[in-house]
Formats: structure tokens, C-alpha cells, sequence
């Protein structure tokens, strides 16, 4: 398992979340050290755009389809 790779993130929904809410990282934070409260809120906003359009990419076909889930057999003692 440790070696296995199941697209781990590597789709253009997540990519594409991940970069909108790096972006709202760094404009909420340049913002928070310059001690403006409204720049901060449109950063941490654009933060949660970030993960609004990750999911709704993933919602769209973008995203890592989900993986069967195994299933557990219970040996009888």
C-alpha cells in the first residue's frame, strides 16, 4: 500500500481547488500583516472558492472517481 498510487490528488479538480486556495492564503495573509480586516475576509473567502470549485469540478467528471470498497470477510472460528 505504501507504494501504491492511486492518483493521490493529481486530478484537475484538486489542482485546481488547491491553487485558488493558495492564492486566499497569501492575500489573507498579506492583508493580516497589514492589518486590514475587510482584505483579510475577501482572503479567506477566496479560500473557501477554492474548495467550491474543487468540489464542484469533482462533481463535474474532474475529480478521482471513488474506489470500490472492499469487502471484509469474516473467517469463522
Amino acid at each position: 500500500m505504501a507504494g501504491s498510487s492511486h492518483g493521490h490528488g493529481h486530478t484537475p479538480a484538486a489542482w485546481t481547488g488547491v491553487i485558488i486556495a493558495f492564492i486566499g492564503f497569501c492575500v489573507a495573509g498579506a492583508f493580516m500583516v497589514m492589518a486590514n480586516v475587510p482584505g483579510f475576509w475577501v482572503g479567506m473567502a477566496i479560500i473557501a472558492l477554492g474548495g467550491i470549485v474543487g468540489g464542484a469540478m469533482r462533481a463535474a467528471g474532474m475529480g478521482q472517481n471513488k474506489r470500490p470498497q472492499r469487502e471484509v470477510r469474516r473467517s469463522e472460528a
